[in-house]
């Protein structure tokens, strides 16, 4: 049980870095950006392709953030300047990438068992695979949650969360929308496709298929921290995401134990994200009842 939960959080880390990106244009952008499961597949096309040719690993997973930030700026331009909007740029993105990320991989899932991964310096120091992961993953989070409280604290950072908390306005103070979208998105899709650099080399494989449902897994993390974690400052917004990443993964090995079939994990999560974010409606709904059940008293 105890290795089952190591297993658990060491995934959650991994993909907290993509919770971040998601929740960049999901929650501070206000945009259902469905190129994330392109841009994660592709970034574990990308780092796969790049350590097979020999590639230092840390430049291949440089090299799939690269990869996912021009995913974001394709997203990016076909919403600002061509006018399509946001969920139909995303979803042409994604269609896209797939055919793009069977080109990286030259078939449909590429193998990097018993090759170099970031993971293995660790690994040659006596650390155990898990722990290895735990230990990496730990350290790319919290390097992330640092950068990004400091970006999102200056003025172009300023300047994006403005953009999508009150558009209108951000347009009267002088800041260009448009660029700050795009910035927006070139960031969330960079930080998701180094998350599926990370991930493909935790688990030794990288497949084009990979990123199928990766944006309800993002949505549910991010739900899932805020409700249990709450979001009262910026910073514990940052740490909820990753505490909800961990608390989704742990949740999944959990029911499995259980004995739940896995072909209803997507069931499952799309369950869990529907009644996260249905709950301001259900307390609406239950709010006269309270209220009636205390007069009744």
């Amino acid at each position: 049980m105890l290795q089952i939960l190591l297993g658990a959080v060491s995934l959650g880390l991994l993909w907290a870095v993509m919770t971040i990106g998601v929740y960049i244009t999901y929650r501070i952008l206000n945009i259902a950006d469905l190129s994330v499961e392109g841009s994660i597949a592709m970034g574990a096309a990308i780092a796969a392709q790049g350590i097979m040719k020999g590639m230092n690993p840390f430049a291949a997973t440089a090299m799939a953030f690269i990869g996912g930030m021009s995913a974001g700026l394709i997203t990016g331009a076909l919403h600002t300047r061509l006018k399509i909007p946001a969920l139909l740029s995303g979803i042409l993105t994604m269609i896209a990438l797939y055919s793009v990320n069977l080109r990286i991989l030259g078939k449909a899932n590429l193998s990097l068992l018993r090759l170099e991964t970031v993971y293995t310096g660790l690994q040659s120091m006596g650390v155990g695979r898990n722990d290895s992961v735990i230990v990496l993953g730990m350290l790319s989070v919290s390097a992330l949650i640092v950068v990004l409280y400091w970006f999102f604290g200056t003025e172009i950072g300023c300047a994006i969360r403005a953009t999508g908390n009150n558009p209108q306005m951000a347009r009267a103070q002088g800041i260009n929308t448009d660029n700050m979208i795009i910035l927006g998105l070139v960031i969330s899709n960079g930080l998701v496709a180094l998350s599926g650099a990370l991930i493909a080399q935790s688990q030794s494989f990288a497949d084009v298929q990979m990123g199928i449902g990766s944006i309800v897994i993002g949505l549910a993390s991010v739900i899932i921290g805020e409700v249990l974690f709450g979001k009262k400052s910026f910073f514990s917004r940052l740490v909820s995401l990753v505490l909800g990443a961990i608390s989704y993964r742990v949740i999944i090995a959990l029911v499995l134990r259980l004995g739940m079939p896995a072909n209803d994990l997507k069931l499952f999560t799309a369950l869990t994200v529907a009644i996260a974010l249905s709950l301001p409606v259900l307390r609406g709904y239950l709010e006269p009842l309270k209220k009636s059940m205390k007069g009744g008293r």
